[in-house]
């Protein structure tokens, strides 16, 4: 069994195994045991998926975070959606990063999927403002 120790600051959330707790002080906590958890900026709130990808990360998010009823429609979206973004963006690179964390988030490797769709969701805002991404980004 490894540890994983994290900082948290005040008014970070943090949510352990579908349960959130907000911070009130400077924190330093261990995890001694497997989890699921997201915490400061990981997590999307509620009505902060606007967009596609937003979307998309929502409910993977879910698929993530959220408790046993919550968990299987969650993934069932989070493959619609994903569905639907490759079917309406012209970027290879997108469509293959999206194969890549459905099949994340299939393996139960949700935390996986999530880090991949947060470059979709770079090569979205990119596209949405019209600029192009540099070359180590998503291409647009």
């Amino acid at each position: 069994m490894s540890t994983l120790v994290l900082e948290l600051k005040a008014d970070d959330l943090l949510i352990i195994n579908g349960a959130p707790m907000k911070v009130r002080n400077k924190t330093r906590i261990e995890l001694n045991g497997t989890a699921r958890f997201l915490f400061g900026k990981q997590i999307m709130p509620p009505g902060a998926d606007t967009t596609p990808a937003r979307r998309l990360y929502y409910a993977i998010q879910t698929a993530y975070i959220g408790n046993d009823v919550e968990r299987p429609p969650a993934r069932d979206l989070a493959q619609r959606f994903a569905n639907d973004f490759a079917q309406h963006t012209t970027s290879r690179l997108v469509v293959e990063i999206l194969n890549d964390a459905m099949r994340a988030v299939k393996e139960d490797r949700c935390y996986d999927a999530l880090k991949l769709v947060r470059r979709v969701i770079l090569h979205e805002d990119a596209v949405l403002k019209g600029s192009v991404m540099p070359s180590r980004g998503v291409a647009a």
